[in-house]
């Protein structure tokens, strides 16, 4: 297959290049860099540039996967906040574009989410059927940044709006996680209660592989474990795992100090379940925080 896939060489985009490469596949990928590769099968396109035009290396690309933005951890200044919702929807709009020149459409594209569309709620639970009403600053961006990829599927294109939780691995929200315990000061964030959703990168990537696989999947989809966790919980599975205390609490306030608004991200969550890939056949490799974590720190 041809695979072109913005946000390449992020985190996410990184793991993901890498497993498709495996797979024999061709990849492309869109940067505002010069970038070259020795590698045959990988091609790097410059865009978002007034001087670019990547339809013309992109016709009969089977798959788009849109993980372009600019990264939500850092603090969330006016202005950041303002580069996090339009990084996201002008990456949308352009790709959008771009498949709207080409002779050839693409059969499927994935457009990156967040979990964060749904709010923030120690009780609820959320599947992709959830009533999406909330109005914090992450429900909003992710809205803006969906609403922009529903045109896609109006191109008659099968549109998947893949919504991450966090992501596990060796780069992303973990290592932050993990370093107060490497120093035997680790313990509980805010109330503890709040609960976290997440996914192991390895459970991620054979995710989206199963999406492009499965033709009936389309729309919203939760990339998360089947099994959430509270904060207390996940603190503690660190600590376990990393044979480390876990007793020195985080106040809400010292992060709110630290942080600003960005630090809802530790203090709230949301209990959000993949239901509709769990119906769709989909089997968790480290479905739980324990399997999940063992793999990442003991490895």
């Amino acid at each position: 297959m041809k695979i072109c896939i913005s946000g390449g060489t992020g985190f996410i985009g990184k793991q993901l290049t890498d497993y498709f490469l495996r797979q024999g596949h061709d990849i492309y990928i869109l940067t505002r860099n010069n970038k070259h590769s020795n590698e045959k099968h990988l091609h790097y396109i410059k865009w978002l540039e007034n001087d670019t035009n990547p339809s013309e290396q992109l016709e009969n690309t089977d798959v788009f996967i849109n993980l372009a933005g600019k990264s939500i951890n850092s603090r969330w200044t006016t202005q950041a906040k303002k580069e996090i919702v339009e990084s996201r929807v002008n990456a949308t709009r352009t790709i959008y574009s771009i498949i709207e020149r080409l002779k050839t459409k693409p059969v499927l594209v994935i457009n990156a989410s967040a979990v964060g569309i749904y709010g923030t709620s120690t009780t609820e639970t959320f599947t992709e059927n959830s009533t999406v009403q909330a109005s914090d600053f992450l429900a909003d961006t992710v809205n803006h940044w969906e609403k922009e990829a529903k045109k896609i599927a109006e191109l008659n294109i099968r549109t998947v709006f893949c919504r991450f939780g966090i992501v596990l691995g060796e780069e992303g929200a973990l290592p932050k996680m993990v370093l107060p315990y490497k120093f035997f000061v680790g313990g509980t964030i805010g109330s503890g209660k709040q609960p976290v959703s997440w996914i192991h990168i390895h459970d991620l990537i054979m995710l989206i592989d199963f999406i492009i696989k499965t033709q009936e999947i389309h729309g919203p989809i939760n990339a998360v474990s089947p099994y959430p966790v509270t904060m207390k919980e996940f603190g503690k599975t660190i600590a376990k795992t990393m044979n480390r205390p876990h007793f020195i609490p985080v106040p809400s306030f010292i992060l709110k100090t630290l942080l600003g608004s960005m630090s809802m991200l530790l203090l709230e969550g949301q209990r959000v379940l993949p239901e509709k890939v769990l119906n769709h056949g989909f089997q968790f490799t480290y479905p739980t925080a324990d399997k999940a974590l063992q793999n990442l720190l003991k490895s």
